[in-house]
């Protein structure tokens, strides 16, 4: 990993994600990386803040690599953190689709 020094936001991977995730980074360190104390900031559930985490260091390793989010991954977690969809479907579609690509590939 990498400290270099970089003069502005925009120079930062944390300038690549979305004002939302910053401001949920921000509340983690606030409540001193506590899950269960930002989910109660945020009146959701620890599952429902654990899944957003989980997305924002989704994101963060994808600005580092320079790469861009996955499409369907982040629609997916959208409608899991709306409730709209179980996480575990959200999985099984995730692996339905990978195992899809995978064999398109193959042909």
């Amino acid at each position: 990993m990498s400290f270099e020094k970089q003069n502005t936001l925009a120079d930062h991977v944390l300038g690549t994600l979305p004002r939302e995730d910053l401001d949920i980074i921000v509340e983690l360190v606030l409540h001193s990386g506590s899950l269960k104390d930002l989910a109660t900031a945020y009146g959701v559930t620890y599952p429902t803040i654990r899944l957003r985490l989980d997305r924002v260091i989704e994101r963060l390793r994808a600005g580092i690599q320079g790469k861009k989010p996955d499409p369907i991954k982040e629609l997916l977690a959208k409608l899991v953190e709306r409730g709209e969809l179980s996480s575990g479907g959200a999985r099984a579609l995730r692996d339905l689709l990978q195992k899809r690509n995978e064999n398109s590939e193959k042909t």
